[in-house]
């Protein structure tokens, strides 16, 4: 036995850096689980955070389908509104050209004297008749033309 009375034959010191010793592990233990749970709340945290990102991708990409349709038919609506335009514009220039023919008609017959065989032109009328009707006896028959201009002239 010892003469300071421990059976164990340690010293003093001995154990007490044992009983530090274990302190310290218990410190370290709970350090490291710690860690590991803060490491887990970080790892949810990001799965959480790239769960909200691909739903906001998915959202987006929806939107931009939505967005990419709308567009599509829109576009086909410009298109078909170029058309009718084209169309109207054509049926306007046709219009502009029969008015302006049978006003100079109408100034024709009403400056001068009709006789069997057609108009008898003054020399100032004369010039204000286009040659394309004076060319053309039958021009005053066919008036009422249909016109013309239709949307299939306009498709390329």
């Amino acid at each position: 036995m010892d003469s300071s009375g421990n059976s164990s034959g340690c010293s003093p010191q001995i154990q007490k850096s044992g009983s530090e010793e274990g302190l310290v592990d218990q410190r370290k233990r709970k350090r490291m689980e710690s860690n590991r749970e803060s490491a887990r709340r970080s790892r949810m945290r990001k799965q959480k955070h790239m769960d909200d990102l691909m739903a906001v991708v998915a959202q987006l990409k929806d939107e931009n389908s939505r967005m990419m349709n709308t567009m599509s038919i829109t576009t086909q609506q410009c298109l078909i509104v170029e058309a009718e335009n084209s169309v109207l514009s054509a049926q306007m220039g046709e219009l502009s050209q029969r008015l302006e023919s049978l006003n100079n008609i109408l100034n024709c017959l009403n400056t001068t004297t009709a006789t069997a065989i057609g108009c008898v032109f003054e020399s100032e009328d004369f010039e204000s008749i286009p040659e394309s009707y004076m060319d053309n006896s039958w021009n005053l028959m066919c008036l009422n033309q249909p016109i013309l201009a239709s949307p299939d002239m306009f498709l390329y």
